[in-house]
């Protein structure tokens, strides 16, 4: 079992070598929650996530010998990174092997670190393996993202950070993937603050804390769907479960669009980019998942900001669907010159931006004499949205609008 001296220890490995990331108070949804909530914005770490702790309190406690031979990692994205720099920092060469699937982002950024990078397989499982072998025939030391004491522990000094920020913390969320951040924070967190409540969350496309607790062993779930890849992990650590047994208060889960709406609200409240994973715990809280009193200081770890700018712009527009900020409407006007020049004016009268437009005739059957128009809308809300759709109609048009639907609980 890790115990606080392990984490003290390796915060004084690492404090030299990362960043000391700020807490930053939401005045938006303290407001709105009337309780303050505070986010540890680790998405501004070094390599954008928390794994560099981990990696390099590892890797700087490596032998002469393990250092000249070299560290191995096998990974698809953030523990790459750690990895990389934290070899780096130490003067050591590193190889990672990733799946072939890998997005060209990472395997670029994990190669900027100095990193040898090996594309094998089809899966993260084959890189593992493969990773497993090159450990064995080459010697280098193998550097798993989460079920080894010494990750564990460099992960636990971000719960250092958090109590020496916010002494009074009261909740705290953490996601959870293979479990060595949260085993980290909760055993620095109960050993120096005990009242304070740890909430792990995971992506409800790939859960495996829960039902692994129910067994009293790890167990793998058979899929891992979901947006929040830096959380995808199947099977919990050996190491970390037991901690998360004895530590952690609460695993929660939450939807695919429940993270796009908190990647969506770091962006526009808190000027942060967030990725999936690191924005479970913030995910769960804006979800109505958490149970908490008026009053109590509640920290949501933002633990990564490595996504995908593609994957960012398509949760944007989503949640600016969802939100009613972006409607799509469907009219029929007359087929003659200047019908579409007349609509559009009333829509500009209206105060709504035109995102998109298509002109349709045959797709749409329309009658003939007319042609359907699709209009895709920036509105400033959802009642900006009605009153746009209202003012279309007392103007002789017949409006058919898209649903929106609702967030999923």
């Amino acid at each position: 079992m890790i115990q606080l001296e392990d984490i003290l220890s390796a915060r004084e490995r690492v404090r030299h070598s990362i960043n000391l990331t700020p807490l930053l108070r939401d005045d938006v949804l303290s407001k709105n929650l009337e309780t303050p909530v505070y986010f540890k914005a680790e998405c501004l770490q070094k390599s954008g996530s928390f794994k560099v702790r981990g990696a390099f309190n590892k890797i700087s406690s490596l032998s002469e010998a393990e250092r000249a031979k070299g560290v191995i990692a096998p990974s698809a994205g953030n523990h790459a990174q750690g990895v990389a720099m934290a070899a780096a920092l130490n003067g050591i060469k590193a190889t990672i092997v990733m799946p072939t699937f890998a997005p060209l982002t990472k395997i670029q950024a994990t190669k900027s670190y100095g990193a040898d990078v090996i594309l094998f397989g089809t899966s993260f499982d084959d890189a593992a393996q493969h990773a497993r072998e090159l450990s064995s025939s080459e010697g280098y030391t193998f550097v798993h993202a989460f079920n080894d004491p010494l990750i564990i522990a460099g992960q636990g000094t971000l719960g250092l950070e958090i109590l020496e920020a916010l002494p009074e913390l009261d909740i705290l969320l953490v996601p959870i993937g293979g479990g060595g951040l949260i085993a980290g924070i909760a055993t620095a967190v109960k050993a120096l603050r005990p009242t304070a409540k740890i909430i792990g969350v995971q992506a409800s496309g790939c859960a495996s804390v829960r039902p692994s607790l129910e067994a009293g062993q790890p167990v793998s779930v058979l899929a891992a769907q979901t947006i929040a890849d830096g959380i995808a992990v199947k099977r919990p650590g050996e190491l970390t479960l037991p901690i998360i047994r004895d530590l952690v208060d609460e695993v929660l889960e939450v939807s695919d669009d429940e993270i796009a709406r908190a990647i969506a609200h770091g962006v526009s409240s808190a000027r942060l980019v967030v990725e999936g994973a690191g924005a479970a715990g913030l995910a769960a809280l804006l979800a109505g998942k958490i149970k908490f009193n008026t009053g109590q200081s509640i920290c949501a770890l933002l633990c990564g900001g490595n996504i995908d700018p593609n994957l960012l712009a398509r949760v944007l527009e989503q949640v600016m669907v969802r939100q009613g900020r972006y409607v799509l409407f469907k009219v029929a006007v007359i087929d003659r010159p200047g019908a579409l020049a007349q609509i559009t004016d009333r829509v500009a009268e209206a105060g709504a931006n035109i995102i998109d437009i298509f002109h349709r005739r045959a797709l749409w059957l329309a009658p003939l004499g007319k042609v359907g128009v699709e209009l895709v809308l920036e509105v400033r809300d959802a009642q900006h949205g009605q009153d746009v759709q209202t003012y279309l109609e007392q103007h002789g048009y017949h409006v058919a609008r898209e649903a929106q639907g609702d967030w999923l609980e």
